[in-house]
């Protein structure tokens, strides 16, 4: 029986693993760390791994020696890089392609299997959560079809990682409150900074934002900032 590995190291893939394992043959693992996918490794040569969201860097050795495949939330080769989710909204696209590559030395550069079309509405968190379950179709097409991946076209472009420091929320008078929903709803999601203000001692993050016509709501919370200023 064949084995096949998917990587993630957020929660909310698991559940879709697991429907994932009852559905398709061969013999699934899961791996969350890079620590547990070099123990996988020792005792299994899959077919493919298949890295859904994953912050670290692959050895060469891994993605060399078996067909490892990643997904980047842009129509490579345009998007290449970090924050793909939060540069694409800043950019003020409602939509973006979910590219499946080929892993490579060169970050989001491989040959691509294929895309599908993927909203870019709602909170992060539910963007992520769909991209997940959109990825999950498309490595079992990958499998079952064995799909021969396809260099990129067109031109590069690449986005740069964003730092926590760039989650101050553009309050400046030129902002639109859609601008204002966008940059809140797309840091909402677990594990990423919150969208924030600092006024005076406080610190206040922003989630779960809504916009009706001109009114923005949004949950608010407030801490005291540390003696360190954060």
């Amino acid at each position: 029986m064949t084995d096949y590995i998917v990587a993630s190291r957020v929660d909310w893939h698991y559940r879709e693993f697991e429907k994932l394992k009852e559905e398709s043959d061969g013999r699934w693992h899961w791996v969350s760390s890079p620590e547990e996918l070099d123990a996988r490794l020792e005792v299994v040569k899959p077919r493919y791994i298949f890295f859904l969201h994953w912050s670290w860097k692959v050895p060469a050795s891994v993605y060399e020696a078996i067909e490892c495949v990643c997904f980047h939330m842009t129509d490579v080769p345009y998007g290449r890089g970090g924050s793909p989710l939060q540069n694409l909204i800043i950019r003020g696209h409602k939509s973006t392609k979910l590219s499946a590559l080929r892993m490579v030395e060169s970050m989001d550069a491989g040959p691509v299997y294929l895309k599908r079309e993927l909203s870019l509405s709602g909170a992060a968190q539910n963007i992520y959560e769909r991209a997940g379950r959109q990825s999950i179709e498309m490595l079992k097409i990958i499998k079952e079809q064995e799909l021969v991946p396809t260099p990129q076209q067109g031109e590069v472009t690449e986005f740069e990682r964003r730092k926590p420091s760039q989650s101050e929320l553009p309050v400046q008078s030129a902002c639109s409150l859609n601008v204002l929903y966008d940059f809140i709803r797309m840091l909402d999601a677990e594990g990423y900074p919150a969208s924030f203000l600092i006024t005076g001692n406080f610190r206040i993050e922003f989630k779960d934002a809504t916009l009706e016509g001109d009114t923005l709501s949004t949950t608010a919370t407030i801490t005291k900032r540390s003696e360190h200023g954060n």
